[in-house]
């Protein structure tokens, strides 16, 4: 007959080793990928619990990490600083499903929070006046399948056109601005969503923050933001609408302000396609 320690401690010791040594070492990466689209709110909630996090990243194998790679949005220098607050060398690449791989990354010891560093070796990168990225590289893809007008399209003029707003500085390094489609144009002034984001992040209150463009009838469009507050915070659409005003031009702050719980894909990326659906309706933003 098998004793208790066959039937009960064993099997439950194997359990908990199981957990900590494989489990908890695949979540953790998920967890902190959706922590990224929460550059402010998360990285501040996870540096308040540094007594607790830094002695159990031993424990769940983190202390072996030593460079973590983002892409897809923007993060804020303070995740940059939790990051480093922990040994980790966060550094932001760009890239996307046509070009296979990344274009651009920061390089080691050179890593600038706002921007997304140089063109990798092999990649072209050139500016419409307009101002989006185009990009020659051997990794980009043939053509979209069945579906030749947008691959002609899309290498109008010989180059991959990335539907993305960019600018490059002296030294080389790409900053990304916006998509062209979330310009907001309003009086014939181009509006970027993201320096207005920018800004809502920076307000003590808010948890989470995406602008849109909002049908205006005399203006065309004019900025919206929805957000997302931290727990047990309050404000006002008038307090958020005056503190933008207080950072940017006028004409750039939201007219309108709608407070709520963002939709969130499973990795924690706001569904602006959702919200831009959502602003489109004037009976939904005033309700």
């Amino acid at each position: 007959m098998d004793s208790f320690f066959d039937i009960y401690v064993w099997p439950t010791f194997l359990t908990v080793v199981y957990i900590i040594a494989i489990v908890i070492p695949l979540l953790i990466p998920i967890a902190l990928k959706g922590v990224a689209y929460r550059p402010i709110g998360a990285a501040k909630l996870l540096s308040r619990n540094m007594l607790i996090y830094g002695p159990l990243r031993n424990v769940l194998g983190m202390s072996r990490v030593r460079v973590a790679y983002t892409a897809g949005e923007a993060i804020g220098p303070d995740l940059f600083k939790f990051y480093r607050s922990i040994g980790i060398n966060l550094k932001q690449l760009y890239g996307s499903t046509e070009t296979s791989v990344f274009v651009c990354v920061q390089p080691d010891g050179q890593v600038k929070s706002d921007t997304v560093g140089p063109a990798v070796k092999g990649v072209e990168l050139k500016f419409t006046p307009q101002r989006e990225l185009l990009i020659r590289s051997p990794g980009l893809f043939k053509e979209y399948y069945k579906n030749p007008q947008a691959t002609r399209e899309a290498f109008a003029g010989g180059w991959f056109h990335s539907g993305d707003l960019a600018v490059m500085q002296p030294d080389g390094y790409v900053k990304i601005k916006d998509r062209s489609k979330d310009i907001i144009i309003s009086g014939g002034e181009n509006i970027s969503s993201l320096e207005v984001e920018d800004i809502l992040y920076r307000h003590p209150a808010v948890l989470a923050a995406a602008v849109v463009a909002r049908p205006d009838e005399k203006w065309g469009e004019t900025p919206c933001a929805f957000v997302e507050l931290k727990p047990g915070s309050k404000t006002t659409e008038q307090e958020i609408i005056e503190f933008c005003r207080g950072h940017l031009a006028r004409f750039k702050a939201p007219r309108a302000v709608v407070f709520g719980e963002l939709p969130k894909t499973s990795t924690g990326k706001i569904q602006k396609f959702l919200l831009r659906e959502k602003a489109k309706s004037a009976s939904a933003i005033d309700t």
